[in-house]
């Protein structure tokens, strides 16, 4: 904080005394919040100073308001070169950053990357301004910083040579809000200034649109670098100053401010300095009241890696250590749970899965744990987890590791849950869209005894509350009624009555052997549903509408109808069977007629990440895909979603809206198409096996529906429908 700030005595500072400017510079950046800046314009000595410890304020969350003068006219550029000697330090010419760009030093460089991240985060505003009639330049230099509570004003001389504000006789005063009313007043009226040039009110100057500038500084300046990458150069620019600095005082300085970058670098933050949603703090309160155990029960999009990861550096603030394994369903989710954890600085992490190799690490991270205060965190898929290699390692973690397990209905799988009596760590935190795991009693109670929870669990966000709060985009919702072929109907009502016979239908006290052979029935006759031979002829009119309304395919998903069902739960098994690839192939065919720029992204799929980034970018159209987007993929800029897979199961179209709904700056509104399957309707008749099967399908539409920006059309589409079949659709509501 700012009051806690060693300043001046005399409040003043200049070069080559005792009180040199950059400790004051320092000072502000590391311990403010947001940093006001009239600047006058831009030239190398201008912002010397500004290059050290502004990518420290930016890691600490800092905002800026910056005022300048723009150099629009050679006449203005003269007037300013104009002086003694000529000794005076020529303007940038922000009109011209290509050729500007080649002439900057190290430091200048730096300066401009950083206000570029600036730009691009939306943390910094920018005013242009240009004196009126014979004002002159406006020639500022002054300034105010604040941590939110107080603030440091500054002002000083203007006098920018060539040779910086360091070697040049640089001097300024300051001024502290907690001091007296003089330096309250100078803030405040410095304050005020910067709001009337903001607002446009100081009607001593023109003002000018700075998107030019920002746009340039952008594009000229847009090196793709992370504030890490960013504090990184920082570090090392400092390194290099403190090397060549003849000056013991200034050394001592910089000195003091390195160190101050490695604890940056070192300690786990919030990514960007930002702090937890007001929804996230609560479920990190409801975890610790519940004993440290629990289910976070929140729709796809809403920050449930966030939110753990928040309660993991929580408890790092308590004890200063980290430790934590987090249990995933797939590879993709390993490298993605791997940049969320560095995002949060969490420097030490290890990978456990088939395509790493780990078991040295680990080792090695337990080991020095008996000794040592150390921090691990341990990435690891249910696929290892539950395997002699691993649990040899798993079992002398420390006490105090905490088990985070996304996608939680996975506790409950048969392979899973048969470890969770040997698991010592009493920290545990269950992450799911959907925990219920349909029709598994024996499974939800798995995962409800191993976290010590239940419906509806300690905390919960719905899509609903997801939706209302503008965390995830809206949307519109149009399902397509297919019917199912005379033949096709048949098979599947020969199937019911096998069910019917087995005595499957409506039990669900019976022995595993007969459990079984329901299920596979049950299972053949779902695949009537997903191959519905009329889907494609649907799909071909989705596509064709699409196309012609749109002018492309741009940012569409294609959820394909799954060939075989492997009779084991979705998520414990991605890899698509020989007849799924078929299937995969005639849609992406169907598709490729339309627009070329489409490909699959299925379990084969090696170059994932490229294809991730040419979709995002537009220069991929179309992801055709079965399964691999169900769970642990991010496309946010998917606003097109055809869902061809007629799934009964709410978690696998509640994870598939999820992907299609997640926020994208230019994406305000999203589409999903859904296939129906009913019946061929007789007007005269119809069997109760016709209106299961629509109820079953009902299911599906009306969750989606009510949530949608058209819920009225879709019950329109939908009308003939149930009052043929007799259905009360307020049930479903």
């Amino acid at each position: 904080m700012l009051k806690d700030c060693k300043w001046s005595e005399d409040r003043s500072y200049e070069s080559n005394s005792s009180n040199e400017p950059i400790e004051f510079y320092l000072n502000g950046l590391l311990n403010s919040k947001s940093y006001d800046l009239l600047l006058g314009y831009f030239s190398s000595s201008a912002i010397n100073l500004l290059s050290q410890g502004f990518a420290a304020f930016i890691s600490n969350g800092g905002n800026m308001r910056l005022v300048i003068n723009h150099i629009l006219s050679e006449k203005d550029k003269i007037a300013l070169e104009r002086g003694e000697n000529k000794k005076y330090d020529s303007p940038f010419d922000l009109t011209d950053l290509s050729s500007l760009s080649s002439t900057l030093n190290d430091y200048d460089q730096h300066f401009f990357e950083c206000l570029s991240y600036l730009i691009s985060k939306k943390r910094i505003q920018i005013k242009v301004i240009r004196p009126k009639g014979s004002n002159g330049i406006a020639h500022y230099k002054k300034g105010v910083f604040s941590d939110g509570t107080e603030s440091v004003g500054y002002e000083g001389s203007c006098n920018f040579t060539s040779y910086g504000l360091i070697q040049n006789l640089e001097s300024f005063m300051t001024f502290l809000s907690w001091e007296n009313d003089i330096s309250g007043k100078f803030i405040k009226k410095t304050t005020k200034k910067i709001n009337n040039f903001f607002d446009e009110t100081d009607k001593s100057v023109d003002y000018l649109s700075s998107n030019e500038i920002e746009t340039a500084i952008q594009e000229r300046f847009k090196t793709g670098k992370k504030i890490e990458d960013l504090i990184v150069q920082e570090e090392e620019l400092i390194r290099k100053k403190i090397d060549i600095n003849q000056n013991p005082k200034y050394k001592k300085i910089l000195q003091k401010y390195e160190d101050h970058i490695r604890l940056i670098r070192k300690t786990p933050r919030i990514p960007n300095n930002g702090k937890a949603r007001e929804y996230q703090v609560e479920a990190y309160d409801k975890w610790c009241a519940n004993d440290f155990k629990g289910v976070f029960a929140m729709a796809t999009g809403t920050g449930k890696t966030f939110t753990a990861l928040n309660c993991l550096l929580n408890e790092y603030n308590k004890t200063k250590r980290y430790r934590a394994v987090i249990v995933v369903p797939t590879t993709a989710l390993v490298n993605q749970w791997e940049e969320e954890c560095l995002n949060f600085n969490f420097k030490f992490v290890t990978k456990v899965s088939s395509k790493e190799k780990w078991e040295k690490d680990i080792g090695i991270g337990i080991t020095h744990s008996k000794f040592i205060e150390n921090s691990f965190i341990i990435i690891v898929t249910y696929a290892s987890f539950p395997r002699n290699k691993f649990q040899s390692y798993f079992k002398d973690l420390p006490d105090d590791t905490i088990l985070i397990a996304d996608e939680a209905h996975n506790i409950g799988s048969p392979n899973i849950s048969k470890t969770l009596s040997s698991i010592k760590l009493q920290k545990r935190i269950g992450l799911s869209a959907t925990p219920d795991r349909n029709y598994d009693e024996v499974g939800n109670k798995s995962i409800n005894d191993f976290f010590n929870d239940s419906f509806p669990f300690i905390y919960s966000f719905t899509m609903k509350q997801a939706l209302d709060n503008k965390w995830l985009c809206d949307y519109e919702y149009i399902p397509h009624l297919v019917e199912l072929t005379e033949d096709e109907m048949n098979k599947y009502k020969k199937l019911t009555a096998q069910l019917v016979r087995m005595g499957c239908m409506g039990e669900s006290n019976f022995d595993s052997s007969r459990k079984e052979k329901c299920k596979m029935k049950s299972l053949e006759r779902k695949r009537i549903i997903h191959k519905a031979s009329n889907k494609l002829n649907v799909y071909k009119e989705i596509l064709e509408n699409e196309f012609l309304k749109r002018g492309n395919l741009k940012y569409s998903l294609i959820y394909v109808p799954e060939g075989k069902e492997i009779d084991i739960d979705i998520e414990d098994y991605l890899e698509e069977t020989e007849e799924d690839f078929k299937l995969i192939d005639e849609y992406t065919r169907i598709v490729s007629g339309f627009d070329e720029k489409v490909s699959q992204f299925t379990s084969k799929t090696n170059n994932r990440e490229y294809i991730l980034n040419a979709f995002e970018k537009g220069e991929i159209d179309t992801l055709v895909s079965m399964k691999c987007l169900d769970e642990g993929v991010d496309v946010p800029r998917s606003e097109l979603a055809i869902f061809c897979a007629s799934t009964g199961n709410p978690r696998q179209f509640i994870q598939r809206r999820g992907r299609v709904l997640r926020k994208h700056k230019d994406k305000s509104i999203a589409t999903i198409h859904d296939l129906v399957v009913i019946p061929k309707i007789n007007k005269n008749t119809y069997t109760s096996d016709e209106r299961n099967l629509i109820i079953s399908e009902l299911k599906r539409v009306i969750d989606f529906s009510k949530l949608s920006k058209n819920e009225s059309e879709t019950h329109k589409i939908l009308k003939d429908l149930i009052i043929l079949y007799d259905i009360n659709l307020e049930e479903f509501i």
